[in-house]
């Protein structure tokens, strides 16, 4: 297995390049009436000029992050929030609830490879998950690899493992902190002890071992200017062959693009041995190409097999020289395609046409092709014989999210997860031959489940496009209008926002809340025509659409905008933020994660300029008039009353850099007019979220939950 991380994610009014030097101007009030300061952010008189429209940016010594001044301020932020939130009196209790739910096992899939098993689990309120293997799944699991171990603080993360095909080493990669680079280590299964091999400077990478287990491919970027490896651009990606017990410095340079600076790869052998698959992709674009190396001839040279990247081509699994792909070419909701080696004419045999539903993943096991569909949003499954006829339907337990049934060819089980908004993550193991699941491994949570219910409502966006929702919330809710809403949305990058389990949401509602999400235009929920409606030039159909969400709340009594807060995380911050500044009047509290709020200079950081698929470039100009238009750090209009808004980041977020928030929340402190708080929370040794220690996750849940209760006027309510 390799837990691979994607490369990733209005009035304009700009602001005024004047000079203020304001120090400590009381913006906002405790309960107890007790003035809280916001600290100095010196506005500086930095302006560009962008297609001959001058753009004031203020802030601009904010994305120094290792400045002393930059350290200075963020210490004298956080100090400011920490303050704020500690006068919240139900922030404990919430703590303790959250501590009290999130105590329960949970698994991950596990993985054969040479007849055992390798599977992550967390036994409740460990900080990192742990690595197992079980001789049988009748027998006992063992501990492989304990990451609590490696760090003081339990951020030393693992972040992927790949198991070689004969069961006896396991490739695993550590990331420190929440960075998204990587290293890579070697571990003997049978002594559990660590070879000497280490491979440095990887990131949004995978590995693929040989069929011999001699070694295993990976790419990996050459090591970064010293002192910035957290904002430089991330550019030349280099696939490698690392041969086990060599040094780093003599591993194989297999394939890399010198005049193409944005290509990565990440690699793939096909479960015979005999070819080395990989797929090449340029940031977050849907668009990919495939090449090949044929690793049964010696000498053998990478070749172009899909090269014109005007589709996404995901490779499913091979039969000798037949490839199949699971892809979107002339079918925005995806098929499966054959492609035959030995014919590189596009003479390809359809096995599985587009439907109705969106082909979300596909995966080929004992024989069988696994279908993973998405109808509204929710999971479908169904299996398929090589030739494309339907063989069955897998019955699921409910409306909910399916992900899974990996496994080699001739291997007659698989494993799947199953998990909704009140389902935990529950494991089965899947008989391929007879179609019968059985519980593999089922959590025990400390909640009433059958208490709850969820529901999908349609509603209609600004242009009269149909837009999906769920809510979950207490049965035998009233629609007084009173009830208190988180509503969460993403909407983009082509990802689809399904059911899931998750424990702030859950004591969200105990205490009387509705959980809501919002499939927006520019996710995956439809495939890749409602993905390409809120891209680009477009982008503001996701913005519209989260709005009208929020408006349908308001106008079918479920809530007020008093008792309505937003939130989303990194391009769902971008969303939340957006949203805020072009309605304010909406919403009652706004929680901004880790997000996007520069759209002027994102592609200057890490990999950020891979988001241009997604976003445009502000070196185009009808690109650039747009993200102008909706570029948060740039609308914020003084005098403005903002609603109370946390900003949440991360020192060590390598991802969407802290500059974003930083820039945002000096910029939101300078301009509200109104007396709602504008705090920012910066977590230390942590990034943009993969890998964070449970104790982090807690905290920060408790403080997100407490803030949203001060901030909507909500009482603690029994569970």
């Amino acid at each position: 297995m390799s837990i691979h991380k994607t490369p990733f994610l209005a009035p304009q009014v700009a602001l005024s390049a004047d000079r203020t030097d304001e120090r400590m101007r009381p913006l906002f009030e405790r309960q107890a009436g007790e003035s809280l300061p916001y600290p100095e952010s010196r506005r500086a008189g930095q302006v560009d000029v962008y297609h001959g429209v001058p753009v004031a940016d203020p802030y601009r010594w904010l994305e120094d992050l290792d400045s002393d001044e930059t350290r200075g301020w963020v210490a004298a932020q956080n100090r400011v929030t920490a303050a704020w939130l500690s006068a919240i009196p139900e922030r404990e209790e919430i703590r303790q609830r959250l501590t009290q739910i999130w105590n329960y096992e949970r698994y991950g899939l596990p993985v054969k490879e040479g007849g055992r098993y390798f599977f992550v689990k967390n036994d409740g309120l460990q900080n990192q998950s742990v690595l197992y293997v079980m001789e049988d799944l009748d027998g006992p699991a063992r501990v492989l690899l304990d990451p609590n171990e490696l760090s003081p603080d339990g951020t030393v993360a693992l972040v992927a493992f790949n198991v070689s095909p004969d069961g006896r080493r396991v490739a695993y990669g550590l990331a420190s902190g929440g960075s998204d680079w990587q290293e890579w280590r070697v571990r003997d299964v049978d002594t559990g002890l660590d070879l000497d091999d280490h491979l440095r400077w990887g990131k949004f990478s995978t590995s693929a071992w040989t069929l011999d287990g001699g070694g295993f491919f990976y790419s990996r970027y050459d090591e970064p200017a010293a002192g910035r490896p957290r904002e430089e651009a991330n550019f030349f990606q280099k696939l490698y062959f690392h041969r086990l017990g060599t040094p780093q410095s003599e591993d194989e340079l297999v394939y890399h693009r010198p005049d193409d600076r944005q290509m990565g790869f990440l690699p793939c052998v096909t479960p015979d041995g005999r070819y080395l698959v990989i797929q090449v992709w340029k940031g977050t674009e849907s668009e990919n190409a495939i090449l090949c190396k044929d690793l049964g001839s010696p000498g053998s040279q990478v070749v172009d097999l899909l090269a014109d990247f005007d589709a996404s081509y995901l490779f499913v699994g091979s039969d000798g020289p037949l490839f199949r792909f699971h892809s979107d070419l002339d079918a925005p909701r995806g098929r499966v395609l054959e492609v035959d080696l030995r014919d590189p004419a596009r003479r390809w045999r359809e096995v599985i046409p587009q439907t109705a539903e969106t082909l979300q993943s596909v995966t080929s096991v004992h024989g069988r092709l696994v279908a993973c569909y998405l109808q509204d949003a929710h999971s479908r499954v169904r299996l398929f014989e090589p030739d494309g006829r339907l063989a069955r339907d897998l019955d699921l337990p409910g409306v909910g999210t399916v992900t899974g049934f990996a496994g080699r060819p001739d291997d007659p089980e698989t494993f799947y997860c199953f998990t909704g908004y009140t389902t935990p993550s529950t494991i089965y193991r899947y008989d391929v031959e007879t179609g019968e699941s059985r519980v593999f491994r089922q959590p025990r949570v400390d909640f009433d489940q059958e208490a709850y219910e969820t529901r999908q409502v349609f509603f209609e966006s600004r242009d009269g496009t149909r837009v999906p929702m769920f809510l979950t919330h207490r049965k035998g809710l009233e629609l007084d209008g009173t009830n208190p809403v988180y509503l969460y949305g993403y909407g983009g990058f082509n990802t689809a926002v399904t059911p899931s389990f998750g424990v702030t949401s859950l004591v969200w509602m105990e205490h009387g809340g509705i959980y809501a999400v919002a499939n927006l235009r520019g996710g995956g929920e439809y495939g890749e025509d409602w993905h390409q409606a809120g891209t680009k030039l477009q982008k503001q159909n996701t913005f519209d659409d989260f709005i009208a969400a929020a408006e349908w709340l308001v106008a079918n009594g479920y809530t007020s905008p008093e008792r309505l807060a937003i939130a989303g995380f990194s391009n769902g911050g971008l969303l939340t933020a957006a949203s805020m500044i072009q309605r304010p009047g909406l919403f009652g509290a706004v929680v901004i994660g880790v997000g996007v709020l520069d759209m002027l200079r994102f592609p200057r950081f890490t990999i950020g300029w891979g988001w241009v698929s997604d976003y445009g470039s502000p070196e185009d100009p009808k690109e650039f008039e747009v993200l102008y238009s909706y570029s948060p750090y740039h609308n914020l209009e003084p005098g403005t009353a903002y609603p109370p808004t946390l900003i949440i980041t991360a020192d060590h977020d390598d991802r969407v850099v802290p500059a974003h928030s930083f820039k945002f929340a000096a910029a939101l402190q300078h301009a509200q007019g109104g007396e709602a708080p504008a705090l920012i929370r910066i977590e230390t040794r942590a990034g943009h979220g993969s890998g964070k220690p449970m104790s982090k996750m807690i905290q920060e849940a408790a403080d997100e939950l407490g803030f949203l209760l001060k901030a909507l006027g909500m009482g603690l309510q029994s569970p």
